[in-house]
């Protein structure tokens, strides 16, 4: 993990206990130079003032040229004082006021404030935590003021706080939101220098079919720990502090209109390393996209034709009954369907085609068994056998009301999967990118088929990682640090300097 600094202006400006060699004043830090040790840092740049051409706006411009991260960011101080950008942002954050009733009736206006997204008081956590996920000013001040003397609250004006302004009774207050910040407490005595990556695990609690259940989550935890490597759960409602991480795994079933795909983008913006990119998210979670991929380059799959509702009418010619009937963008079987016969298709169809104006039919093809290869950065690191359900055709047979029955898996040593399996998976994977992907085949006795390219897929303890144990999560780990320590060596340009005068 990087090394953390807060930066000041001046010594006296943090008033608080801090670590030794914690806090640095804004001379020390320009002074250090690029070939300072332990780079990067991650800074927190507490300056008076973030004005254009200010030493406060040059730490973090300096910080950003040397690969550090830092908050707030350039782009943040630049969108901090463009009237035009501060009105856009203000119109969504408020929404997140409510009439505040605990406000005196003859109170009409108030400043409040806010550090790193904290604030003492709970009718106004939400706009607190809001406005740090919009704006990444580490300390804010928020002008309130009643609209038209009735319930309703606006907010009239938001600028960063100077240190020095930050009321002694809200100490505890800025010590929490610093700590939760940093995630660590904040204490007197020295702590050590931290792991060397933190990475972020995105996942869902309530979930019934993760990608990961939580005893494996915590199992890697587990693992990175002695690794030197802090790997933290976080969930959706964590998303204003993803880019206090070095690097984010989704461990939740992705899709597009999602939080998991709002995850992914906004780790790629910030050039954090990312498993499920965007791109492979974008890629994997249509089947449509899919059929064409495999298609076009040649890879054998199963014959696919698309059916629209104009075609419907007459699409019973050259039907071999069995079909399989799938909407392009579902997960888990949910939108797959078997037609015996024209009445049962038809019947599936138009339900399928309410839902998507394209949807696959594909040949029925049965086999006891699909492979389910595991690539990573085109590498095989699990290969498995997910077995059909108990008297049913698919692995995961869907009962109603949220219930399942699934396969049993059998977890094969990579060494002894049969070559002719192993090379149409990596072609396929080299097709959707260099991410972590299961690739679905069934080996028949014409020949393997490529069924589909999953980017998110089942990593669990005594299933996928059977065969390979606790080393399959070292390599996941070891993948995510190569990554990471790749980015932090590409030093970002120095940013000309623009002179004033003549």
């Amino acid at each position: 993990m990087s090394s953390q600094l807060i930066i000041v202006e001046k010594r006296s400006d943090f008033r608080w206990p801090d670590p030794e060699a914690r806090v640095l004043t804004a001379q020390e830090f320009i002074a250090e130079g690029r070939n300072a040790l332990n780079r990067p840092h991650r800074v927190i740049n507490l300056c008076r003032s973030y004005a254009y051409l200010s030493i406060g706006y040059y730490v973090s411009l300096l910080a950003e040229a040397r690969g550090d991260r830092v908050t707030p960011s350039v782009e943040t101080i630049t969108d901090l004082q463009q009237k035009g950008v501060q009105a856009l942002k203000l119109a969504g954050l408020n929404r997140c006021l409510g009439p505040l009733p605990s406000v005196p009736r003859a109170v009409n206006a108030m400043r409040v404030q806010v550090f790193f997204g904290q604030i003492e008081d709970k009718e106004l956590a939400e706009m607190a935590a809001r406005s740090f996920e919009l704006f990444r000013c580490p300390l804010l001040a928020i002008d309130l003021e009643r609209i038209g003397g009735g319930h309703g609250w606006k907010i009239a004006n938001l600028h960063p706080l100077d240190p020095r302004d930050v009321d002694a009774s809200r100490d505890k207050v800025f010590l929490d939101g610093l700590g939760k910040f940093a995630r660590r407490p904040w204490r007197a005595a020295p702590t050590s220098s931290g792991p060397r990556m933190d990475l972020a695990v995105l996942h869902d609690p309530k979930d019934p079919m993760p990608p990961s259940k939580l005893k494996t989550l915590q199992a890697m935890a587990r693992i990175g720990q002695s690794m030197d490597i802090a790997v933290e759960l976080i969930e959706k409602k964590d998303f204003p502090r993803l880019t206090q991480f070095d690097a984010l795994f989704i461990r939740e079933t992705t899709a597009i209109g999602h939080h998991t795909f709002r995850f992914a983008r906004k780790a790629a913006n910030e050039g954090m390393p990312v498993i499920d990119d965007p791109d492979s998210i974008l890629r994997c979670t249509n089947k449509a996209y899919l059929s064409e991929l495999l298609a076009g380059n040649g890879i054998a799959a199963p014959r696919t034709l698309f059916l629209t509702r104009r075609t419907l009418p007459t699409f019973e010619t050259g039907l071999t009954y069995p079909v399989v009937l799938k909407v392009p963008d579902g997960a888990f079987s949910l939108s797959v369907k078997k037609a015996e016969n024209w009445a049962e298709f038809q019947e599936i169809a138009a339900a399928m085609l309410k839902e998507s104006d394209l949807i696959l039919v594909q040949e029925f093809i049965y086999t006891a068994f699909d492979w389910r290869i595991g690539i990573l950065a085109g590498e095989v690191i699990f290969a498995a056998k997910y077995f059909m359900s108990s008297g049913h055709w698919q692995i995961i047979q869907h009962e109603g009301a949220g219930k399942y029955v699934e396969g049993r898996t059998q977890a094969v040593a990579v060494q002894d999967v049969p070559r002719e399996v192993l090379d149409p998976a990596l072609a396929a994977a080299r097709l959707i990118g260099n991410g972590l992907y299961g690739v679905d085949l069934k080996q028949t006795r014409t020949g393997v088929l490529v069924i589909e390219v999953n980017d998110n897929p089942n990593i669990d303890i005594g299933m996928e990682d059977a065969a390979a144990g606790e080393d399959l999560y070292r390599t996941l780990l070891r993948h995510f640090q190569t990554l990471v320590d790749a980015r932090h060596r590409q030093v970002a340009p120095v940013v000309p300097l623009q002179r004033t005068g003549s």
